[in-house]
């Protein structure tokens, strides 16, 4: 009897678990398309976020980073630009109504955040200005690091442009300089990483010879 009471109470173990499983992918298949579609919808908007007022109307075209190993050569440029905790994961064109580039819009990782991953859309115009940043996620601390994502703050970098910018504690009119947040010095090197990830792949696929 023992034994038996012990196998029936597997089997009813066994059928819970199958019937949570059944349950928990049901629920993931119902709220996977909702997700997918909200995450496009932020992302779409962080790309119009980034352009000046006069270019909101802008037409974003992927860029297709497999095609002739771009992938691999912004990758290169990052890690050559002493940046090992940063990624490109995605390039995106903003194109007038005549198809003509107006800004080159990266979507960037980096995981150097004080309080972990920071993801973020970036825009460089065709001089290699910065035109603006938007936050896809964030979790710095609320009054300090989280100030990255408030104005004025999040448009300190907004006009640099170079090779790579340098992070300093005051005040600055250099366009290859930004300031940092007072108190947020972690966040502060992190976005600085960064921009400067978008700005290295900037360089590859625009002196490369991929813009178009």
């Amino acid at each position: 009897m023992k034994k038996d009471g012990i196998a029936k109470n597997t089997m009813v173990l066994v059928i819970m678990t199958l019937i949570l499983g059944v349950i928990l992918g049901s629920v993931h298949f119902v709220t996977e398309k909702p997700i997918a579609a909200q995450e496009k919808k932020q992302h779409d908007e962080a790309l119009i976020a980034v352009m000046p007022d006069d270019q909101k109307d802008a037409e974003f075209e992927t860029v297709d980073l497999k095609k002739d190993g771009l992938d691999q050569k912004i990758s290169d440029a990052v890690a050559d630009a002493g940046l090992s905790s940063e990624t490109v994961d995605e390039v995106n064109i903003a194109k007038d109504s005549s198809g003509s580039p107006e800004a080159y819009v990266f979507t960037i990782t980096t995981t150097e955040g004080y309080g972990g991953t920071i993801r973020f859309v970036l825009g460089v115009d065709t001089e290699g200005a910065i035109t603006g940043i938007s936050f896809l996620s964030i979790n710095e601390t609320a009054g300090l690091g989280m100030r990255w994502a408030q104005e004025p703050y999040m448009s300190r970098f907004d006009g640099k442009k170079g090779d790579k910018l340098t992070l300093v504690k005051t005040q600055t009119d250099k366009e290859d300089e930004v300031e940092a947040i007072s108190g947020s010095t972690v966040t502060s090197n992190a976005m600085t990483n960064g921009v400067n990830a978008g700005l290295a792949a900037y360089k590859v696929y625009t002196e490369g010879g991929a813009a178009k």
